[in-house]
């Protein structure tokens, strides 16, 4: 991808508030998932860079998104600017499936690769990635890619952060490892902007080959 289409969405993803960015458009918060053992906010684990980059893999569109332990199973879409500079989002439907930003890496290449869902809707309930919140450190996602092949990818973090902060640089600035983040809706829901006032990140790095 060209530098400047990257900056420029960096650019307006840091200045214009983030409901354009990732999602939500439930008039009440979510009920609370089944709980796991509360370790969101642990600290990335100490992984090597080396194996994980010796192990990246060249482009390859994705095109599913698995998540067993959280029952997601999706095909994705391609993602990419609005006319005005803003990123595209899947349609604001449950059935919805994610959405890969692909003015970015693809799953599997050293740097970051982004994947974007609706946590739910205000008509439907619970959409694609309503349960991301529960991903815990160690929790694998496999993505498989057009060239017949899948990345897997370990959790090595979730947390949740308002919308006011949003760590673009952290998301989408550049790493020296296959990294994949997803991303949706999180925290309370403000009812006066019909909008959720945080978000769920999660983010993964590329499991080492045997």
């Amino acid at each position: 991808m060209r530098r400047f289409v990257l900056d420029a969405a960096i650019g307006v993803i840091a200045a214009g508030g983030l409901t354009m960015l990732v999602i939500g458009a439930s008039p009440a918060p979510p009920p609370a998932p089944p709980q796991r053992p509360a370790a969101a906010a642990a600290p990335s684990p100490s992984v090597a860079l080396s194996p994980a980059v010796a192990a990246s893999r060249a482009a390859s569109k994705p095109v599913r998104l698995e998540i067993p332990v959280i029952g997601v199973n999706t095909p994705l879409m391609e993602l990419g600017l609005n006319p005005d500079g803003t990123v595209e989002v899947p349609p604001l439907r449950a059935d919805a499936p994610a959405g890969w930003y692909r003015n970015l890496k693809t799953p599997g290449e050293v740097g970051p690769a982004v994947i974007l869902g609706h946590v739910d809707t205000a008509h439907d309930g619970p959409a694609v990635f309503y349960r991301l919140r529960e991903l815990r450190p160690g929790d694998r996602a496999t993505v498989r890619r057009a060239d017949g092949g899948a990345a897997v990818f370990v959790v090595e973090r979730v947390v949740e952060v308002p919308k006011t902060d949003f760590p673009t640089d952290d998301v989408y600035g550049p790493v020296g490892y296959p990294a994949l983040r997803l991303v949706t809706c999180g925290g309370t829901f403000d009812h006066a902007r019909h909008e959720y006032r945080g978000n769920i990140l999660v983010y993964a790095r590329l499991e080492p080959s045997d």
